[in-house]
């Protein structure tokens, strides 16, 4: 099958031209060396340029990480080779390594050596552990040295190319001076680049050339096997994927082209419009890729990362590379398995090569066998050991729940076999895009998918979404249609397709409607998903974890990394995610749990008690928040043992003398040191919109909320409640509510002494002048201190009664009605009651009737038939009494 290549760049970075590039294995670091003299460090995942070095005034030709001592190797066109800690970016060493343009540098993977090539037909090696002595000089090429590359199987060979031509084999450790061990020719015109297979699994070299081919050799036995042609320009690079069945190459005629790398097809062939491409670079154990440009840097990542694998009670399988590997989860200790969220440490058994690259692994229904596709076959084998069933032509291969199975060729025919025979095939009258297996065969479209049966060429269902997954439940009754921004849940009715084929029903162009019905619509993306019983498990993009039940959603677990569903296992009620490095994780989903959650979801509520009893008690805090999210609160606070989650029911179904005996149970446990005084402000609020005015008031005092307490006892006309919230405001320093508390018990001088602590001395002084002029000269003394400190001069401007009592007109009126107030508090207190009287007063201008009567008389009007009134009961209006004169507003200056 054409291998899926889905492509998707990662980083354009426009720059000077690139002529190297190279990856850091750990840091998503992309190295360019630029013909400017400069070294770039990007970073792909978040498209920034992290750090940035001057190397020299020439082009810097290449450049290289050397991750075990942190330097970047770089060699340049001044003939020297530079070495930089990239941390720090501090050079290291430099030296002059040849007498001509250096074209490249290639590190030992674990010796201390760095090889050099250049323009002088020389190739250098030089070792760090010595000082960067040369210590072997290689020459034979008659013309400049392109590149040398060392041999990942035998590490003590290298090759090299030259604009001769030709391809040479050496070997370190031979003296001084070494000789070519074999030459291999066969270029027209000078090689640029040259390459060994990875990990040494082949025997191949691959070069390119100025005579615009790509060459695959032998190098045991000498021979070119392949000649890639296409390129319009000189090839500039070429290189083996070490992780894809693939070929890279790269031209300066700006495209990339991408070759099978078993049967040598072109796959595709990028272009980014960027000029002339120099260097192609790969992460090992990865699917990026980073190319150089004439303009600049672009990285992409090669077809998915999710893992080729498939798990049937508990045996996974699992493709790496062309390796079959295999492990068993019931072999792995209770214990492990139990460490919710962490990798678990497998033994895994190599099955073998395959005979196709795998792009697609599956397991037979019955998990006796798997099958294997890609590069256009498909290979049935035992799942015990890896013999071959069955194998066919097929771009795609599916299984059906019975054991069936259907295959697409590249002509969009459809064949489905029973019993590994054909059965029949059909090619619908639409270019097919894919097929999907399961209790009925989906084929998709250009904007809709159809279901048919698998007995016959009978089309079931057609339905117009665009899934790009189908996942059925184990029964065959659910399915789910993965979308790239949503998904379908339907339930598939499998009787009533039945009885409309028995009996002959109206079958119309788009099937049987009775087949599927709509059961939700969810906008969420699903990076991978599977049934357990009625339950929907799935990742999203955002790596959550999640579970979905009768269109009620719960999130079980927040994913660290890229991870995808491998399966379920009822007996350890776990399930089993795995990564592209194919570490598998278990997490915990109890199978009574989501019997429970169906049950509720359909009401039968005997059957939900019956799976009740079958959860341990750390579950029933979930469960409860299930049961609060479908509106049985009542059955929530029964079962739940969070007392957050308790107080919050107990709150919601307004049983507040509940909710407060939880939040005692919540204080003693908690710090004393952070009470859970918002708890007691949320039921206070409650307690009050219910009219328990005890309840309320028990809980704004545990809150300390001065400011409902205030709005509580002015409302109740409780004088005992006013007066300890005013302490209590004092205390706290909320000098607002101190001074309000206080003026409206009569206390004036209270609520001075309030404004001098809290030092709001300028308000002081007015509030004094106005309503206790007895005390305005020690206040205007504390504010010419304290105003002194910033401006002398303005503080001497203020002037004191006692100094200047002309200033003040009729301050000894005030100082008379003051103390006429003051009895008047002493003898007869305002109390609720006596509003209406006292309402009647606030027009009466102190200032005129002091004149009019005198002190004395003022006084007596005051006093004078105005009996002490009772105080009023707690939360309770006082009991009625004559009207009693209400003091009259304070003496205005």
């Amino acid at each position: 099958m054409p291998l899926r290549l889905d492509i998707k760049k990662k980083l354009s970075a426009r720059s000077d031209r690139v002529k190297c590039v190279d990856f850091h294995p750990s840091e998503p670091w992309t190295l360019a060396a630029l013909y400017s003299g400069n070294i770039f460090i990007w970073d792909y995942n978040t498209q920034t340029l992290v750090k940035q070095l001057e190397v020299c005034n020439l082009p810097v030709r290449c450049a290289k990480f050397v991750v075990r001592k942190q330097w970047i190797a770089t060699a340049s066109d001044d003939m020297h080779v530079r070495v930089f800690n990239y941390n720090t970016l501090e050079k290291a060493h430099e030296f002059e390594a040849h007498s001509d343009y250096i074209r490249y540098i290639a590190i030992h993977p674990s010796l201390p050596y760095l090889l050099s090539s250049s323009d002088d037909m020389s190739i250098k090696l030089w070792d760090w552990d010595k000082n960067w002595q040369n210590t072997q000089v290689f020459e034979g090429h008659a013309h400049y040295v392109m590149m040398c590359q060392w041999n990942p199987k035998d590490t003590n060979l290298f090759c090299s190319c030259s604009l001769d031509r030709s391809i040479k084999v050496w070997g370190v450790g031979g003296g001084q001076t070494s000789s070519c061990h074999f030459t291999l020719t066969g270029h027209q015109r000078g090689v640029n680049c040259v390459e060994y297979s990875p990990g040494g699994e082949k025997p191949y070299i691959i070069s390119g050339s100025d005579d615009r081919t790509v060459k695959i050799w032998d190098y045991q036995t000498k021979a070119c096997i392949q000649t890639l042609s296409g390129h319009t320009n000189n090839v500039s690079y070429a290189l083996f994927h070490p992780a894809l069945p693939i070929i890279l190459t790269g031209s300066e005629d700006g495209t990339v082209r991408i070759w099978h790398g078993s049967t040598y097809r072109l796959e595709a062939t990028l272009s980014y419009f960027l000029e002339r491409v120099w260097s192609i670079s790969v992460l090992k154990g990865s699917n990026t890729a980073a190319i150089g440009y004439d303009e600049g840097t672009v990285v992409i990542k090669l077809g998915s990362e999710e893992p080729v694998a498939s798990m049937h009670s508990g045996k996974i399988i699992w493709a790496k590379g062309n390796e079959i590997q295999t492990a068993n989860l019931k072999l792995v200790d209770e214990g492990v398995t139990g460490r919710e969220g962490e990798k678990m440490p497998l033994s895994i058994k190599d099955m073998g090569a395959a005979e196709v690259f795998p792009q697609y692994v599956a397991h037979h229904p019955n998990g006796r066998l798997f099958a294997v596709c890609g590069d256009g076959e498909f290979v049935i084998y035992t799942a015990q050991a890896l013999r071959n069933k069955s194998y066919g032509p097929a771009l795609e291969f599916v299984w059906a729940h019975s054991g069936s199975y259907a295959t697409r060729d590249s002509a969009g025919k459809i064949t489905v076999f029973q019993d590994f025979k054909e059965s029949f095939s059909f090619k619908p009258p639409y270019v097919v895009e894919e097929i999907f297996g399961g209790r009925l065969l989906g084929v998709r479209g250009g904007d809709f998918i159809c279901f048919y049966d698998w007995t016959e060429y009978r089309l079931i269902r057609r339905i117009d979404v665009v899934p790009k997954t189908v996942i059925w439940s184990d029964d065959g009754s659910n399915v789910v249609l993965v979308c790239a921004e949503s998904f379908y849940v339907l339930k598939h009715d499998k009787e009533a397709v039945v009885a409309v084929l028995a009996t002959g029903g109206q079958v119309d162009e788009d099937g049987i409607e009775v087949a599927f019905d709509l059961q939700n619509e969810m906008s969420d993306k699903v990076v991978s998903g599977i049934w357990v019983g009625d339950c929907f498990v799935y990742i999203s993009q955002a790596q959550r974890l999640t579970c979905l039940v009768a269109g009620s959603q719960e999130t079980l677990a927040h994913l660290d990394r890229v991870q995808y569903l491998l399966g379920y296992m009822a007996d350890q009620s776990k399930l089993f995610l795995i990564d592209k490095e194919l570490n598998v994780t278990p997490y915990t989903l109890h199978m009574a749990l989501v019997e429970y959650q169906t049950a509720i979801m359909k009401k039968d509520f005997q059957t939900a008690e019956s799976f009740f009893g079958q959860l341990p008690e750390s579950l029933h805090n979930r469960v409860a928040r299930f049961l609060e999210n479908q509106g049985y609160q009542s059955e929530a606070l029964q079962i739940s043992k969070d007392d957050e989650h308790r107080f919050e029911l107990a709150t919601q179904l307004g049983k507040l003398q509940m909710a407060a005996d939880i939040i005692m149970t919540i204080s003693a446990q908690a710090n004393p040191a952070m009470p859970p005084r918002g708890k007691w402000k949320n039921l206070g609020d409650v307690a009050l919109e219910q009219g328990d005015f005890a309840l309320a008031k028990r809980c704004f005092s545990e809150a300390k909320d001065l400011g409902a307490l205030f709005l509580l006892y002015t409302s109740a006309g409780d004088a005992e409640g006013v007066l300890s919230t005013a302490r209590m405001a004092e205390e706290a320093q909320i000098a607002n509510i101190a001074c309000l508390c206080y003026i409206l018990l009569g206390k004036v001088k209270s609520a001075l002494q309030v404004l001098i602590k809290v030092n709001r001395l300028p308000e002081a002084c007015f509030f004094a002048r106005t309503y206790c002029p007895s005390e305005l000269t020690a206040v205007v003394k504390l504010w010419k201190g304290d105003l002194g400190t910033v401006n002398q001069a303005v503080a001497d401007s203020l002037a004191d009664p006692e100094k200047y009592p002309d200033l003040f007109p009729d301050f000894n009126l005030t100082m008379a009605a003051e103390k006429a107030f003051e009895a008047r508090l002493a003898r007869c207190p305002p109390s609720a009651n006596s509003y209406s009287t006292a309402k009647e007063l606030l027009d009466m201008d102190v200032l005129e009737e002091l004149k009019q009567l005198g002190p004395d008389g003022f006084q007596r009007k005051l006093l004078g038939g105005s009996p002490a009134a009772a105080p009023a009961a707690d939360f309770a209006p006082p009991p009625r009494a004559a009207p009693a004169p209400a003091p009259a507003p304070a003496p205005a200056p």
